[in-house]
Parts: structure tokens; sequence; C-alpha cells
């Protein structure tokens, strides 16, 4: 099976065609989204961090890095403050060494000033997105297509109907030459034993118990008295247990192999099923998906969820018929009809297969429509803590 994609010079492909804007550190956010503004088809990765210590920067500098030489991206603009700890320089020639077709600049806010570095950012971008603007998408096989899988307002249809069908989605995938990534590795606490026995090799399953067990060490002193790792939304929607969460939230990885565990947002060398060790909050789950080179997201919503994604469509997915019913405008795939009795996973996992494939080729999803584009990056200080 084939799809409609854009073929990069390195051979990878891209589903989008954005341009960005990556300011180094939040201090520069404004003056990104003013120039990102001003041009129709750019976007700015705003976010809050910069002037994080220790790994923290180098996860930023990594993680900005992987998004600018996404094959998503036809091009970037590295905006830097000028005092901040997370190095533009740098980031800039970590995307020039992994991307030299791509058209990459760098500005420095406080070597040019702000009017003048608008002024000469917006132009960058307007070359960009002309020079952009002129590729076009070719038939390309699905096997260097990654999905990246997310789980967001979870209730008790997430486990029964919308994760288990993206399970068949995934099968499929992978089936077909392509790749799939899972992150939000606190919420498969409970599970490291069950996905241990997919682990593709000893050293995988070792990687995995390790890396939940880490989560789960960093997580519970986090926990205030009472507290525990359940939402008031995921209570309200039926789940009662840590485990009963877990269980459905894995269901959504399908039943293939995994076949490597890699760090937030590290590209994976192997294809197949990755999971990419990550914080268990939407948004900035999946920057370590997409930075780690996933092209498209796959989320499942029982409680109904908006988010989108800058460079990566979002295609949404909801078992929950109420949910459906009410916020229809921002659900892709309707996969309560598993939960009504009208369809089957089967069915239904097909369906989203078939969607992904589309908005890969170009469809938009309803994020994209409303142009919801949220964006941020875990730190290891915050990653547990949602920031």
């Amino acid at each position: 099976m084939n799809v409609n994609a854009y073929l990069r010079p390195d051979g990878r492909i891209g589903v989008r065609n954005h341009v960005v804007v990556l300011p180094a550190v939040l201090c520069a956010n404004e003056i990104a989204r003013r120039m990102a503004d001003a041009v129709d088809g750019a976007v700015a990765l705003a976010h809050a961090g910069g002037c994080t210590c220790g790994e923290d920067v180098a996860r930023t500098e990594r993680v900005m890095a992987g998004l600018g030489s996404h094959p998503n991206v036809a091009g970037a603009l590295v905006l830097g403050l000028g005092c901040e700890n997370c190095d533009s320089e740098k980031v800039t020639r970590q995307i020039a060494e992994q991307c030299p077709w791509k058209p990459l600049e760098r500005l420095v806010i406080q070597e040019v000033g702000v009017s003048r570095a608008i002024r000469e950012g917006t132009a960058i971008l307007e070359k960009m997105v002309g020079k952009a603007s002129g590729q076009k998408r070719t038939e390309v096989g699905l096997d260097g297509l990654t999905l990246a899988l997310e789980c967001g307002g979870s209730d008790a249809t997430s486990g029964l109907a919308a994760n288990p069908a993206l399970g068949v989605a995934v099968d499929r995938l992978i089936a077909e030459g392509g790749s799939a990534m899972f992150s939000e590795t606190t919420e498969a606490i409970g599970t490291a034993h069950l996905l241990a026995r997919r682990a593709a090799n000893a050293q995988v399953a070792e990687r995995i118990v390790e890396t939940i067990d880490r989560a789960e060490a960093r997580m519970v002193p986090l926990l205030a008295p009472g507290e525990h790792f359940l939402t008031s939304g995921n209570v309200a929607g039926g789940l009662t247990t840590l485990e009963e969460k877990s269980l459905g939230c894995i269901c959504k990885t399908g039943s293939v192999p995994i076949a490597e565990v890699v760090e937030y947002g590290v590209p994976p060398r192997a294809r197949g099923l990755v999971l990419v060790d990550g914080t268990g909050f939407d948004v900035p789950s999946m920057t370590g998906m997409v930075a780690a080179g996933a092209q498209v997201v796959a989320f499942t919503t029982g409680k109904g969820s908006p988010v989108g994604y800058p460079i990566a469509p979002v295609v949404k997915i909801t078992g929950n018929p109420g949910t459906y019913e009410r916020l229809a405008e921002i659900i892709d795939v309707n996969a309560a009809t598993i939960t009504r009795g009208e369809k089957d996973v089967r069915e239904v996992g097909e369906e989203i297969f078939h969607e992904v494939i589309a908005v890969c080729a170009g469809k938009p999803t309803r994020s994209e429509a409303f142009g919801f584009h949220d964006f941020s990056i875990a730190t290891l200080a915050g990653a547990y803590a949602g920031v």
C-alpha cells in the first residue's frame, strides 16, 4: 500500500510541509509568534523552556533540533534571545547536519534588535514558504511512515473501544511496513510485565521494565497524601484503579513485538513498535514522539480533547457516544459505534487505519481545521508534573 506524501532528499517522507520558527527560550516566544503570524504557512513552536539546567538543556536542544529537522518541516528559522542556556547556534548546526538540503536560518534578538529581528525573520519565513509551496506530493510506500499513539481524557470507553480499535490499526500499519511509537510511561505503570513479554529480545524487555519502574519512582514522591495517578476526569469517566487505566492505555499498541525503547525525543534505530520514555501529559508527550520522528498522531479521548499539534496532524478518536454527540466537530473517527454495538473493534480499526492514510495524503484533521497548535516540551524537572 502507498500514500501520497513529500519525499525528502534524504529519503524520509513528510506528510505536511510546514515552515517553523524555533525560539530557543520562552523570552523569544512573542517575537517568534509575531513573525509566524505575519506569514501564512509559518508556525512558531513557542515553549516554556530554554533556561533550564543540566540534562534539561541538552534535552531541549535535542528536541528543538529534532523538530527543525523533521520531515514534515520544509524550512526552519532558529530564534535565539542571546543569553539563554539553550544554545541556538548548536541547535542550528544539528539541524544543518541532519538536513543539509533544508532551508535554515538563525537570528539572535540581542544582536540585531527587536524590530529588525521581526522584519528580517518575517522576510526569511516568506522566502521559505514560497519555496515550500512549489513542492509536490508523490506516491511512496508506508515503510517510511511512523504513527505516534496518544491518549487524553481517558474514560472507561477508551480501554473498551477506542484504544483496542487503534491497536488494530497499529497492527495493520506495521504489517504494511510502517512503524508506531507509544509513550506516556507513567500510564503504563502496572503493565511492565505484560509489555516485556512482547519485547523483541531480552535487552528490550529489560529496558521496558527499567523505564516504567523509573517513571514510577519519579512520580510517586510528587503525589500528595491520598493523591493517586487518576485524574478527576478519569474517575468521572468510570475508571476506578491505576491498573484499569494502564491496561486500557496499552491496548492502543496492538499486538506486535516492541522493537526498541528510546529516551524522550531520540529517533529510534529500529522499525516497528517503539516505546518513547515520556510524560503522561498529552501535549509534551506528543512532542517526545514527534521529535523522535513520528509524522502523524492518533489520539484517543473518552472525555474529549481539542488539542492539535503544530507540525504533525492529530487524528482524534473517541469511543464515548456522549462525547461524540457533544464534540463531533473535533473528532475524526467515531469509535462509539463499538460501544453502541453497531460495529466491532476490527471494523473501526480499519476505519482508523484508512483515516490515518488519508490524513497523511493531505486530508485536514478536525484540529487542523480549527488551527489548534498546542506545543510544549517536557523537562526532567517537570516531566511527571505536567510541565
